[in-house]
């Protein structure tokens, strides 16, 4: 049994099969990657399994620890330990990127957001204040939210495109947090 089954998912929209009849297991501790071109699907399935608005409506089952996770809202599949880091990480006007972390995990005090942003690739004093708008580049936003991600010790993560507007010298530093990841389980 993996941590995370998909059985015969299919999915429509606007009468265009995106999904169909896809199977997939992920195992706990291990790194998996979906490939494809634009367009093949990858993110629609991401968004499924996360239970995002609007990808509701499928045949099939996914599930989590063995049991199914259908109708469970995003919230509540997120308490259960999964979590996703998007292509294009949000921005938040007026938080700050501290307040952004410690909303991950309860009790990280500052050392503790600071060592997670330097896990990520970011210098902590430099960054416990800033806010998470358009102030960051996209490549600093994907670390920020990375470094929420090793905050909040998920079981599942799924990561939308991790290399997208990241720069070469930073790209190990991701490729090294997601083998944290990793060991972590």
């Amino acid at each position: 049994m993996g941590l995370l089954e998909v059985r015969d998912l299919t999915l429509e929209f606007e009468g265009a099969r995106i999904l169909d009849g896809l199977s997939l297991d992920f195992w706990e501790g291990h790194i998996h990657a979906v490939v494809g071109p634009n367009g093949a699907g990858k993110s629609t399935l991401a968004s499924t399994i996360m239970g995002l608005s609007g990808y509701h409506d499928f045949e099939g089952d996914i599930l989590f620890e063995g049991e199914s996770i259908r109708g469970l809202t995003m919230d509540r599949r997120a308490r259960m330990g999964m979590t996703m880091a998007w292509q294009e990480p949000a921005r938040f006007v007026g938080l700050k990127v501290r307040d952004f972390i410690k909303a991950s995990a309860k009790g990280l005090d500052d050392d503790g957001v600071r060592k997670v942003l330097g896990e990520a690739g970011l210098e902590g004093d430099r960054y416990l204040d800033r806010a998470v708008d358009t102030t960051l580049s996209g490549g600093e936003r994907k670390k920020v939210e990375l470094a929420s991600i090793l905050a909040m010790k998920p079981r599942l993560v799924f990561l939308d495109e991790p290399d997208s507007g990241i720069d070469v010298e930073s790209l190990e530093r991701i490729f090294e947090a997601v083998r944290k990841l990793k060991e972590s389980g």
